[in-house]
């Protein structure tokens, strides 16, 4: 029978063919009986077909495939939907084979292939094992496939004189599994110029650059690779990375936008990269420095990362609210950004598609639930930053104190005066009632107006401070207790500040219990009500300054009231409340702030890794947890952004999503195994991290393709090449200014604000401009520029750079011409053209045109042009000398300003005008 179906003279084919087809199938999970994988097989049809129905969000008929204890419960129906070991019994196998429509599942869908039934029905008689996801599992040492004999000897041993190191090793395991083959080994001008984009963000310097151009042994390399390891461009290169995760802006956000003093964490970033701060370190200090013993000013401004935060000035907007959309915020980047996982959703309902439940987001909220900060105008707590000679009177003070009172007196007096935050108990405006507030969310109180501020506890304490302002001459202001016309606290005329801020400190006789306390101003001296009144910045409830009877005390006492009034401008830093006033954190029902449900503590989810053992239930004990090694999420989030960083797409390249809706990692055991390097033997060292990759054989590859390669892996998934990808906003700046030979070394300060178009930065509301800086400010590295959330630099937005209203994991890359256009027409690369035309009048060896332009082509590519691209060079310089002899107001317009020589100037601009707009200089290959 089956002879008759074949051609004559190969039956001996079939036979051959028939045992191996047999062996084939036998693989097959549904014919064999081999277990299916819950991860690779199972969880992608139930994700498809299944979650939207029944899993974190909807559980219809009380059905739910989340976990596998909800998916093992009766459901709606009295029935189990899955039986272990029986899916003859499963109600859910019989209900996906049904062919009634109305009863078969899924409901509404196209019914499931055989082979998916297959896969769940030998599934669930294997035992219905729920596996954890690959990302949720603890990170393992995986072994390196290096060169040994295979498949019983069979296969030779793969040749190792291509590999560099292990890295290599997994990728050409995937190679040959592919049937493809690595590229040879980038030229020297190529590699130079890669590293240098990759760990510097620009052009390596000559002195780095000459050294492996002068020796391209590995030994050449590996020292080409610590040179710029060291070298201080590496930090803002690293840290322009992270800006776009912390969301940094230099602007508050929402519609005002005003400006925000936030620029020191991003020099603190900036320093961190460059010393080489080991992560978790890194991350410690920046979710919890605060929280560190005796925490330094660095490890306090690192805080900023999660006071990065939009906030709401704008009057009549409820600081609640925005206060409560600060601290979500602050969830979500935290997962989004550590731990490459989506838990935004969480905070509505349980997730849809991996093991975190709606309470758990809650729970993890209660971390930040009890910082400080509101949203108000000045944006408390801040550290303030004083003069020098203020800070070592500020060190001489706490010593006095130190002295004649207390240790613990003197650091609470040090923390007041660097933060104007009180150690344990600050009034907030917010915490009025029946009162109205000024549009900058101070109190202010007019002319017979009086607020509450309910259930006060003043054990302890007798003496209150505060800071105000106060427009007319003669008001007074009355604390009374209990209710309006109750005994009086104590009263005090106010004098005039003519809107400028006062400190006082106001001594009362100790209180006990809790009371309301009444706040009246009167001003009798004035016929109508006093429009300025009083305006409270703020004030809290403490203890007199101490050693009242020691020498020295009231010298002592102003140096610290004058060292309250000091302008500042601090930096917004995270601080918690103390413990017995601490919020209560409740779930919000379906995400409704305004609807509490259940009490929760902090806590992290059950899914992952408990919190180490002795670990604080706070936001220090929280980054503990996060950086323990056991954690699985921490380590492989960042070598998988490092690797997206250098290669231009991540092993998952989702990289804000490792869950199991992200993408399937290309190469799951290098992944693992570059996380156990970095924590176990690379001690969290991001240098020593990047070092190991790009010495390696895979990162060194030629990046030009084929037509084979395009068709077999376009993206260079398998990394049969080396990267090819289009420079981000940044490294494009930098690399033009760099070229041109402005660009200024300078660092650290205040950011700066270069060239932009006109009529760009309009806002209605703050008055704020944008001020051209002067001089080489405006040369300076794109990490300083000035970022306005409602208007961030135009330029760097074409080239796909972040908005930062909230973090920003992956940059997506666009190809538009309004790019084009940019690096055609905008001021900032239109000068850069101009510098680097009269840079080469001034350091090309001869006048020759021809040598001109092949110097220029060698500051831009380390390489010379080929005759086809000089001749076209030339031919455009030619034709732009004649237009600008024949017009000089057109050289004077494009160069902007009548030189000498300035026909042959503005033609050699437009040259490199063309230079720098070529795809080789555009992209990094």
């Amino acid at each position: 029978m089956i002879k008759s179906f074949l051609p004559k003279g190969k039956i001996w084919m079939f036979a051959l063919l028939l045992p191996i087809s047999l062996v084939a199938i036998a693989w097959l999970p549904w014919f064999s009986g081999v277990k299916a994988d819950y991860n690779t097989d199972v969880k992608p049809i139930l994700n498809k077909k299944c979650m939207s129905c029944h899993g974190g969000v909807k559980r219809q008929g009380g059905f739910s495939l989340l976990t596998r204890e909800d998916a093992l419960q009766v459901n709606e129906s009295g029935k189990v939907a899955i039986v272990p070991g029986h899916a003859d019994q499963s109600e859910m196998i019989r209900r996906i084979n049904l062919h009634d429509p109305e009863e078969r599942m899924p409901y509404g869908k196209d019914a499931l292939s055989t082979e998916e039934i297959g896969i769940l029905a030998q599934w669930i008689n294997d035992g219905a094992a729920w596996d954890r996801h690959w990302a949720y599992r603890a990170v393992e040492n995986p072994s390196v496939p290096t060169a040994k004999r295979r498949f019983g000897g069979l296969l030779p041993a793969i040749q190792n004189d291509w590999v560099k190191n292990n890295i290599d090793w997994f990728i050409h395991e995937k190679l040959e599994q592919e049937k493809l083959a690595p590229s040879p080994r980038a030229d020297a001008a190529t590699l130079v110029q890669r590293l240098g984009l990759d760990l510097i963000g620009m052009p390596a310097p000559d002195s780095i650059a000459n050294i492996f151009l002068s020796d391209s042994s590995d030994l050449g390399y590996e020292k080409m690779v610590d040179a710029l390891l060291a070298s201080p461009r590496f930090g803002e290169r690293w840290a322009s990375v992270w800006l776009d995760l912390a969301r940094y802006a230099d602007s508050k956000g929402y519609e005002r936008d005003a400006g925000r003093n936030i620029w020191r964490y991003r020099d603190w970033l900036i320093r961190a990269f460059n010393d080489d701060m080991p992560y978790d370190r890194f991350l410690t200090e920046q979710l919890a420095g605060d929280l560190l013993p005796n925490p330094t000013d660095n490890q306090l401004i690192a805080t900023a990362f999660h006071r990065n935060t939009m906030t709401n000035d704008e009057g009549g907007t409820d600081n609640e609210e925005y206060r409560t959309a600060a601290v979500m915020d602050r969830v979500n980047t935290t997962w989004e950004v550590l731990m490459g996982t989506t838990f935004a959703c969480v905070q509505c309902h349980s997730h849809p598609y991996d093991p975190f439940k709606h309470e758990e987001y809650y729970q993890f909220l209660g971390f930040f639930n009890n910082s400080r900060d509101e949203d108000t105008y000045e944006e408390y707590p801040n550290l303030r930053h004083f003069s020098s000679a203020d800070s070592l009177k500020l060190l001489a003070l706490k010593g006095w104190v130190r002295q004649e009172a207390s240790p613990e007196q003197a650091e609470a007096i040090a923390q007041f005066l660097k933060t104007l935050q009180p150690a344990r108990y600050s009034i907030a405006t917010d915490s009025f009632t029946n009162c109205a507030l000024y549009d900058t969310k101070w109190l202010n109180m007019r002319h017979l107006s009086s607020c509450r501020m309910p259930n006060v506890a003043l054990d302890g304490y007798s003496q209150l401070q505060m800071r105000f302002s106060a427009g007319s001459a003669g008001g007074v202001w009355t604390i009374h207790l209990d209710h309006r016309n109750g005994p009086i606290l104590f009263s005090r005329k106010m004098e005039s500040t003519d809107g400028k801020q006062k400190f006082i400190a106001i001594d009362f006789k100790p209180v006990t219990g809790k009371h309301d306390l009444w706040f009246e101003y009167q001003n009798p001296t004035l016929k109508k009500p006093d429009a300025a009144g009083i305006s409270f910045n703020w004030f809290y409830f403490t203890q007199p300054f101490p050693g009242v009877e020691k020498p020295g005390y009231k010298s002592a006492k102003a140096e610290y009231v004058r060292l309250v009034e000091v302008e500042t401008k601090g930096t917004p830093i995270m601080m918690d409340a103390p413990n017995d006033l601490q919020r209560e954190t409740h779930v919000f029902e379906r995400g409704n702030w305004l609807v509490k449900g259940d009490l929760v503590k902090s806590g992290v989810p059950n899914h992952l890794n408990p919190m180490p053992p002795n670990s604080p239930n706070n936001r220090l004990g929280m980054a503990q947890w996060l950086t323990d090694p056991k954690h699985p999420l921490t380590s492989r989030t960042m070598v998988n952004r490092v690797w997206e960083q250098l290669f231009g797409i991540g092993l998952v390249e989702t990289l804000e999503d490792l869950g199991s809706q992200g993408a399937t990692p290309t190469h799951p055991a290098l992944l693992d195994h570059l996380a156990w390097q970095w924590i176990h033997d690379q001690k969290w060292s991001v240098k020593q991290l990047l070092r190991y990759i790009v010495c390696s054989a895979t990162y060194r590859q030629d990046a030009r393709t084929n037509p084979s390669l395009q068709e077999r892996d376009p993206y260079n998934r398998f990394y049969a090449r080396g990267p090819r990808v289009r420079l981000s906003a940044e490294q494009l700046r930098d690399k033009t200014l760099a070229v041109a030979g402005v660009l200024s070394t300078k660092m650290y300060g205040p950011s700066v604000m270069p060239f932009q178009p006109e009529g760009i930065w309009e806002t209605p509301w703050n008055g704020e401009t944008w001020t051209l800086s002067k001089d080489d400010d405006r040369f300076r590295r794109a990490v300083y520029t000035f970022w306005k959330r409602s208007s961030p630099y135009p330029s760097m937005i074409t080239f796909d750079g972040a908005g930062r209203e909230v973090c920003t994991s992956r940059r997506i890359r666009t190809n538009t011409p309004l790019q084009a256009l940019v690096t055609l027409n905008d001021s900032v690369y239109v000068e850069a053209a101009q510098c680097l035309a009269r840079r080469i009048q001034r350091e090309s060896p001869q006048p020759d045109i021809n040598q001109q332009i092949e110097y220029a082509f060698q500051l831009a590519m380390y390489r010379k042009p080929d005759p086809a691209q000089l001749a076209a060079l030339r031919n455009l310089y030619q034709k732009a000398l004649s237009i600008y002899r024949a017009k000089p107001d057109e050289a004077a317009k494009l160069l902007g300003n009548n030189s000498k020589d300035q026909a042959e100037t503005a033609a050699l601009a437009l040259v490199s005008s063309a230079i720098l707009n070529l795809d080789e200089f555009l992209m990094k290959k």
